[in-house]
């Protein structure tokens, strides 16, 4: 009978850094900082209830550290009852370099206060469909960017155990908090200015862009009202935010006529400048030009452009709303009046 060699390969021993480790617990940590869980618990989540010892608290976080330790914030929600997630959905239209610097402090001002701050992309849902898939997630509060959400989204967030639902927007939603956004007062203030300044034919621009329309008509609306009953017009311009409309729009300026425009804000406002003066259009002997948000790149322009000043409210004042509701979520909504639009004059006009 036939004898066959095969050679077994001489296969090492796992080395201690190639075997899997196991998850590292807050026991451990316990263990080798030599306190009890309970303390590494209070030290890890900030518990200021519970009053412990400096040097005690940096050789806990010395030890997780050591360890890898993170704390499992499933199992501190279902210890406190609620997550400590806030949720921030993805406005329904790009945001700018205001609102973006707006998102930020509101995150590290929540960071400050223990919560954890998540921005969510919708993927085109929105309104309540919205709500329901925020919902699943089970965040302890919304902060909801623009319109659309109603009362039935709003109850099926507060159902799914979300304490807090706050709305910015020119309307207030039944069951959220309300921060309100005058956005006809940045009209009203721009078409005014324009005004004091001797303009009488002002152009007002309306992007093109999909969804912009909800911040642009009142500011339209805004800026005839403030017109109205004087001796001066106003004229609404459709622009896309491309070089191609910018310039279209610029060949077209002699048969208009006008000799001011509020053009939207600032981003529209730059794009606008540039093309009227590459056609010729001197600003502001020509025509004025003011924007609206007060970009810094606004300032760098020349003529340096003026504009409306917007403020929205700060992260620390938002992130303390949002904690009142938390702790007290059976309390009567709020509704803040935000928007103060105050214009700023520089040489474009």
């Amino acid at each position: 009978m036939p004898y066959v060699m095969v050679q077994i390969p001489n296969t090492p021993a796992p080395t201690p850094s190639s075997a899997p480790r196991s998850v590292p617990t807050s026991a451990d940590v316990a263990r080798l900082a030599g306190v009890s869980r309970a303390t590494v618990s209070y030290v890890l989540n900030n518990t200021s209830a519970v009053r412990i010892s400096e040097p005690t608290r940096r050789r806990v976080r010395q030890a997780a550290k050591e360890l890898g330790y993170v704390p499992h914030a499933a199992a501190r929600s279902l210890r406190a009852g609620h997550s400590r997630m806030v949720l921030i959905p993805a406005p329904p239209v790009p945001a700018g370099p205001l609102y973006s610097q707006f998102v930020h402090d509101f995150q590290s001002a929540l960071g400050r206060l223990d919560y954890t701050a998540v921005q969510y992309g919708a993927g085109g849902l929105h309104g309540d469909d919205a709500a329901r898939a925020w919902a699943e997630l089970r965040p302890v509060a919304v902060l909801v960017p623009g319109p659309g959400l109603g009362p039935r989204g709003v109850a099926l967030l507060r159902r799914s155990g979300t304490r807090a639902v706050v709305t910015l927007g020119s309307e207030p939603v039944e069951g959220a908090h309300a921060l309100l956004l005058d956005h006809a007062g940045a009209g009203r203030s721009a078409a005014g200015h324009l005004y004091a300044r001797g303009r009488r034919r002002i152009g007002v621009v309306v992007p093109r862009e999909s969804g912009l329309r909800m911040f642009s008509a009142p500011r339209l609306a805004g800026a005839r009202a403030a017109l109205h009953g004087t001796d001066a017009t106003v004229t609404e311009l459709p622009l896309a935010y491309t070089e191609k409309s910018a310039a279209a729009l610029a060949a077209r300026w002699p048969d208009l006529g006008l000799d001011a425009v509020f053009a939207f804000n600032d981003e529209y406002a730059m794009l606008l400048m540039r093309a009227l003066q590459d056609a010729g259009v001197r600003v502001p002997e020509d025509t004025a030009v003011i924007g609206a948000d007060d970009l810094m790149l606004g300032r760098l322009l020349r003529p340096r452009l003026s504009t409306v000043r917007i403020a929205l409210p700060s992260g620390r004042a938002l992130a303390g709303l949002v904690d009142r509701a938390v702790r007290n979520p059976g309390a009567a909504p709020e509704s803040h009046e935000l928007f103060e639009a105050t214009v700023v004059h520089r040489d474009s006009t």
